[in-house]
Order: C-alpha cells, then structure tokens, then sequence
C-alpha cells in the first residue's frame, strides 16, 4: 500500500526530540499558535508535518524558566518521505548507491521495517531541517501578531523569524548515549589511531567527517617532512646546497599528497552517498534583501537586488577597506622589525642570558599581534561581505574566504618574505618561522578549545545545581539537556579549522629548505588538535546541523595555490644561498635566468604530475559511468513511455470522432 504524507499522524503525544526552537520572552501567543500550526499541519496545506511540544507543560512553566522551548521530531515514515525529498543517496542490496525513495525502500541495505537505524540521527536532523525551512509564507501578508515582519508569497518562515528576532535560534539536540560512544572511539584516550571517519560522519554529517579526516590525513602526510627534515635540521645546517634535495622532495610532496587526498576524498564521499547526491537549488541566503520582484528563473516572488550595486559596494568599498587593512599590517610588520633591531642590539651591547632569551620576545609579541589582527579583520570581513548583499550563501562564503585568505596571507607571511628577500638575514628568517609557528599553534589550541571548554564546564554545574534544586516533578534529564546546549556556542563551521592548517601549510612548505623542522612541530601539534577539536565539537558547542558535502570545496584550490607559492619561494630561496652564488660570481643574469628556468620546469613538472594522477579512483569512475548510464536509460524509458501514451491518447480521440 502506498504511504502518503497526508496519511501521517501530526499529534503523537511523545516522540524522540531531535531539533530544539528557542522562542524569544515576549512573543505573543497568537505568533506561538501560528507556528506550532504551520509546523503540524499537513504538508497539501502548506505545512511541514511534524511533531511538535513545548519543552515544559503548563504547571512547569509557572514553577520554571525558559519557557519559550519547543522539541520537533518527526515518525518514521515521516523522516523516510523526507529523505526522498533532500535526495539521500543510501547503499542498495546490490551494493550501488542510489537515491532513496520510499517505494523501493526495501531495496536498500539495511532497512528494515522495524529498524530505527536506517537513517542515521544526523539525517534525520538535517531532513527536519530542510522541512523547517521550506515552510513557506502562502496567503499571509504578516507575522500574526507582529504587523511590522512583512511576507511575501513563497518566503521562508523560519528564515524570517530568526531574522525578525521572534525565534532566537534552532539547534539539533545531542544524542548522549551514542556522544559517548562516539567520544570513547574518538578522542577521550589519547593514543595514535586512525579517526573514526564514518562514526563522526554519522553524527555530526559529511562536511565535519571531511575535516577531520583531512586533518588525519594531512598529519600523516607530513610525518615524511618530518622525518626528512630531522637530520637536516641537526646535521646540515647551512650547507643550503644540500637543501636542494630537500626543496624537490617538497616540491613532489606537496603535489602528490593533495591529488592522493582527492582520491580517498572520492572514495569516502562516494560511500557516503554525497559524491552522486544530485545538487539541489540554491535558495537566497538569510541576510538577502531588495526590493520584492519575480525570479525569472523560478517565477517565485523574492527580492532583488541589481548586481551593479552590489559590484560598487565590492569595488568602492569593500577592496579600499582590504587594501587599508594590508597597509597596516605591513605598517605592524616594520614596527616588529625596529623591535628586532632594538632587542640585537642590547643583546650585542651587553651579551648576558636574559638579553639572548629577549631576542625571542619580539617574534613573540608579532605573533599575538598577528593572531590578534586576524581575529578582529575576520569580524570586518565578515560585516562587508554582509552588506555586500550577496544572494547565494555561496557566493557568500567564497567572497568571506578570498577576502579572510588574502589578509591572513600577508599578515602571517609578510615578514618572512621581508626577511628572506630583502634582508636575507636566514638566521632571523629561521628564528622568526619557528617563533611564529609555535606561538599561534598554542595560541589557537588555548583559545579554540581549552578556554571555551573551562567555561562551559562552569555554567554546566551552574546548570546541575539549578535542576537539583528543584522540586517540579519533570524529565529533569531532558529539561537540563535543553537548557545546557542552548547556552552552548554556536560552530560556525570547519572555516576556522581549514583556515588554521591553511597557514600550518604555508610555514611548512614555503620555506621548507631554511626550515625543514616545520613539519615536526606540525605533526606534534596536530596529535593534539585531532583530540582537541574532537572536544570543541562533543563538549565545547551545540551540536551542528549536517550538511552533505562531496569535497573541501574551495579549500582544495587554496591548498593547491600555497603549493605553486611554494616551489617559487624554494627555488629563489636557493638561488639566494653563497653556495649556488659563487657558482656564478660574475654574472648575476645567468644566475637569475637559470633560477627561473628551473622554477618554470618544478612548476611543469608539478602540473603533469597532478594531470597525471585522476582525482577519483578508476572503480570510483566506473560505478560514477555506470550510474550516469542507468540514469539516461531511465529517462529514455520514461519519454518513450510517455509519448505512448501520447500516442494512444490521440488514437482513441481519433476512433471517438469516427463513431457515429
């Protein structure tokens, strides 16, 4: 029998909660009926067919806070029709993966009528919220209750209260008993393991398992410069010569390690089911807004806003701001040198201990400062690319990155461009890159993970002392839950988390020849990151919505850029060193021109390597071929079907007209 949503039952009066609506103090009651109908109705009338209480009932409001809490789940059947509709790609019987539909539901390994775990509690949140957010305004010009929140037909509801302040925020809620599971197989005993990818993958969703199985394998990947750069570290110091070696080895490092990531990227995401999810429609982000017109590619009624405005605001605004910002980082840079200066020469004019450990502290400042300034230019970054008024929360996040990427660029890196270039001073270059390496690394494992923890473990027994004290007769569990991971922080995503092996990157291969001890320091802060941003994300923040992912998105070709900087800082860091000079000690022309020939054939060489190397395995393209086949067949069946009974159609009208 075939289900229908319309079939479904909207009033179940206990359900497993998944997602959690936080309603502002003072919103009015009629606004709360509205909601909660919206919410239940049937989805033929414009609702999204969930389940649906508040988190106290009357008599534990009158003796309770936070009454403004409300649980959404949804039944099984309700969650399968939603997975049909986000396009799930789930493992079939005959070990393919195809897009779920309720139908052919038992086609599909693993399911089983009386099975709850078909669909993983990250799936099913991130279906709720996909629901929730499709909630669209149909006859109402307003919110009830608030004349002043205006709607429009086709307009997302959700989207609209949490920008009109009426919902303060939407939150999945966390599963304990499979947290710690996931925690005792992740991170709470600290050994050397392989992270549990498809277990992070199944509660924190695809975009997250990413991360961190990138963050593995990108520690993995550096234990060969690691190793490397050991002995030269200890035994070839200033032969630079030698280094040459080093540098090529670097140089077919970084290319094979991206292009092999991609590979196992494909194969983990293809097994995932995201790599063939088909891509749906953008809607406009949150923030957008203009003037109300009609999409001429959707015919929906949306704002729009002209792209020549929002062209000035980048180019009269946004690129003078960015340009500022650079000016004054370097502006910072020469106020660290003339520290350098300072420190050198008290050091030279009385020669003791203490003025040889204050040769470190300017480094040491420069790199609070520099973390710092990144910190406070990524709030500017993010306000500008807000006003900019971008449609697409795409073209939003590639505007934040490119913006965020370039400053942070200069700002970590510029000195020791100056230093190496201009200078040449490479004892100072190789003390400023370990003191700037090592400073950041401590700063953003104190100030990402184990600050934000101490303070939530404080309001966390705050919280327990509260509930114990109190002498309602409540889920006393739930309600603690509920009201803890609302105070939580808010993950705004694995940007941070790219952005801080993006630098690690750079330190490590720009100048890998004056520095080979890089990549060890790398691997010993990246065994403590793994645990470290495991915590951030069990006990640190809110558990976040999944979001389906089939790559690192543009992370891939920032990573790939810093590799091609690479290879031309190494050449000309060789090219610079007396050994390859006195080679040439008459004409610097020749010494120039073979550094840059040398630079162009490593680059060449570079770029066959990576077309050499596909990005996806070849069982990977023939299941991708073989899946496309299938499709087109689908399609070709169901126009041929369709034009029969066209076909027909036409026939029996023609035999109609030739009765009498």
């Amino acid at each position: 029998m075939k289900v229908t949503l319309s079939a479904l039952d909207t009033h179940e009066s206990s359900f497993t909660p998944l997602v959690v609506i936080e309603l502002a103090q003072d919103v009015k009651e009629e606004t709360k009926e509205w909601l909660k109908n919206r919410i239940i109705s049937k989805k033929k009338d414009g609702g999204a067919q969930l389940l649906f209480r508040p988190l106290l009932n009357k008599y534990e409001k009158e003796t309770l806070e936070n009454q403004n809490l409300y649980l959404v789940g949804a039944s099984k059947i309700r969650l399968l029709l939603g997975a049909e509709a986000v396009g799930l790609v789930k493992e079939c019987n005959d070990n393919t993966m195809r897009a779920f539909t309720y139908g052919t539901r038992h086609t599909f390994k693993g399911f089983d009528d009386d099975n709850d775990d078909f669909l993983t509690m990250a799936e099913c949140q991130f279906i709720i919220k996909h629901e929730l957010e499709n909630l669209r305004a149909r006859d109402e010009k307003m919110i009830p209750g608030y004349p002043q929140a205006k709607l429009y037909p086709g307009k997302s509801l959700l989207r609209r209260l949490l920008t009109s302040g009426i919902v303060i925020q939407v939150f999945p809620l966390h599963d304990n008993e499979a947290l710690k599971k996931l925690e005792d197989s992740w991170y709470t005993r600290f050994t050397i393991k392989c992270q549990p990818t498809d277990s992070i993958r199944g509660y924190f969703g695809e975009t997250i398992a990413l991360y961190f199985g990138f963050l593995e394998y990108f520690t993995f990947a550096l234990i060969p410069m690691a190793v490397i750069g050991l002995p030269y570290y200890l035994f070839v110091w200033e032969d630079y010569d030698k280094y040459v070696i080093f540098a090529s080895f670097n140089l077919i490092w970084s290319t094979v390690i991206l292009e092999v990531w991609k590979r196992g990227c494909a194969s983990m995401t293809y097994r995932w089911g995201t790599l063939v999810m088909k891509r749906q429609f953008e809607e406009p982000r949150p923030g957008y807004h203009g003037v109300l017109g009609i999409n001429p590619v959707t015919g929906r009624e949306e704002p729009l806003y002209p792209s020549y405005k929002r062209q000035l605001r980048i180019y009269l605004v946004s690129l003078p701001f960015v340009c500022l910002c650079l000016y004054f980082s370097l502006f910072v840079m020469m106020i660290y040198f003339d520290m350098e200066a300072w420190a050198l020469g008290l050091h030279e004019s009385s020669g003791s201990e203490w003025t040889g450990i204050l040769l470190y502290v300017p480094s040491i400042i420069y790199a609070i400062v520099i973390e710092i300034m990144n910190r406070l230019y990524r709030y500017a970054a993010e306000f500008l690319t807000s006003w900019e008024n971008h449609r697409l929360e795409s073209a939003y996040q590639n505007h934040l990155i490119l913006k965020v990427l370039v400053f942070n660029f200069l700002n970590c890196f510029a000195s020791l461009f100056y230093i190496a270039f201009v200078l040449r001073d490479m004892k100072l270059l190789r003390q400023s890159l370990a003191t700037l390496l090592i400073t950041s690394q401590i700063l953003n494992q104190v100030v990402e993970s184990l600050l934000p923890y101490w303070l939530q473990r404080k309001h966390h027994m705050q919280v327990k002392r509260k509930v114990q004290a109190l002498k309602a007769d409540i889920d006393a569990t739930l309600y603690e839950q509920v009201v803890l991971e609302k105070e939580m922080g808010t993950y705004l995503g694995t940007f941070d988390d790219y952005l801080e092996l993006f630098l690690q990157f750079g330190y490590v291969s720009l100048f890998s020849c004056v520095y080979p001890l890089a990549a060890a320091f790398a691997v010993l802060n990246n065994l403590t990151e793994v645990n470290s941003d495991a915590l951030k994300m069990c006990r640190v923040f809110k558990r976040p919505f999944a979001e389906p992912s089939a790559s690192i998105g543009v992370w891939q070709l920032a990573f790939e850029t810093m590799s091609v900087i690479s290879v031309v800082t190494n050449c000309a860091l060789i090219g610079m060193s007396p050994q390859v000079n006195a080679l040439f000690p008459e004409s610097k022309a020749d010494l120039i021109l073979i550094v840059v020939a040398v630079e162009h054939a490593l680059l060449a060489f570079k770029f066959i390597l990576a077309f050499a190397i596909p990005d996806k395995p070849r069982h990977i393209q023939m299941k991708l071929a073989r899946l496309e086949f299938e499709s087109l067949e689908a399609l070709k069946q169901q126009q041929v079907k369709l034009a029969t009974e066209n076909l027909k159609e036409e026939w029996r009208e023609g035999e109609k007209e030739k009765a009498p």
